[in-house]
């Protein structure tokens, strides 16, 4: 893996995504970088920064299973990485997490003792809102005023702004719904964001959907891209995921497409990590 994975960042610089045209035109911040344990001994933290560096990001919110993995990114280069904190300890608790009540345990002790800008990405549906420690996972993110970054069907949205109206919530996959649906929600939450990994649905050919078209120029501030690097073999994706994604932004009028770029995440995350104290 470590070879494969070096072969590819050279083979990248090679082929010109490092060059200005293709990483400096358009900053990005990428909403949904995974950097878990099963990729560290491939991708040493040194070489993944090497890799965001090269695609042009300015930022990455990074989440892990186990955190550590976020935190050898954070410690590696604090400027570019954004901490979110995951509730999985490995791969294979996407759907046990929710009813195991040493999670809570677990996220109080790493929100005491480091500095994150949300909770997530977790995974839930329908009446796990109501579980114990989803219960905590909202009340944690109100008390340090924090996001929460989503994988979940609309209850589960529902449930979260039910025990916090104020909550901030970054809906990963945009729900993995239709337009039409993501419309409603984002009517309704106002601080609702949706990132796009995995909806190449918004665009084809370089050019955007009628209908996400409609729905990013109702909605300008509300949208984010990430590229969700889940398993080992997505990090080879990061540069070509930037690369795509310049392609079709140039299809949005600039202002629209520096929103959804870059600049809707950085005030989602500036917001998140300029909170000096705990909230009582």
């Amino acid at each position: 893996m470590r070879k494969i994975i070096a072969v590819y960042i050279a083979g990248a610089a090679l082929m010109g995504f490092s060059s200005p045209g293709m990483t400096a035109d358009r900053p990005l911040i990428d909403a949904h970088i995974h950097y878990s344990h099963d990729a560290w001994e491939g991708l040493p933290p040194a070489k993944a920064i090497e890799l965001l560096r090269k695609t042009g990001l300015k930022r990455a919110f990074v989440s892990s299973s186990s955190d550590k993995g976020t935190q050898l990114l954070y410690k590696e280069a604090p400027d570019l990485i954004v901490p979110v904190l995951r509730p999985y300890r490995k791969r294979g608790e996407l759907g046990s997490w929710m009813h195991d009540n040493t999670v809570i345990q677990l996220l109080e002790s790493r929100l005491a003792k480091y500095k994150y800008a949300g909770i997530g990405e977790f995974h839930a549906y329908g009446d796990d809102v109501e579980t114990k420690v989803l219960r905590s996972v909202i009340s944690l993110a109100k008390k340090y005023g924090i996001f929460l970054h989503s994988h979940s069907d609309a209850a589960v949205i529902h449930g979260i702004f039910k025990q916090n109206p104020e909550a901030r919530v970054l809906w990963a996959h945009s729900g993995f719904t239709d337009p039409g649906e993501i419309r409603v929600m984002l009517k309704k939450y106002r601080n609702l964001w949706a990132d796009l990994a995995f909806r190449e649905d918004h665009a084809m050919d370089g050019k955007v959907d009628k209908a996400w078209r409609a729905l990013f120029e109702e909605f300008p501030n509300r949208f984010m891209i990430g590229t969700d690097t889940f398993a080992p073999e997505r990090w080879f994706y990061v540069i070509e995921h930037a690369t795509w994604s310049r392609g079709w932004l140039n299809d949005l009028p600039n202002d629209l497409a520096a929103k959804i770029a870059w600049r809707n995440a950085l005030t989602l995350s500036d917001w998140a990590l300029k909170k000096k104290s705990v909230k009582n």
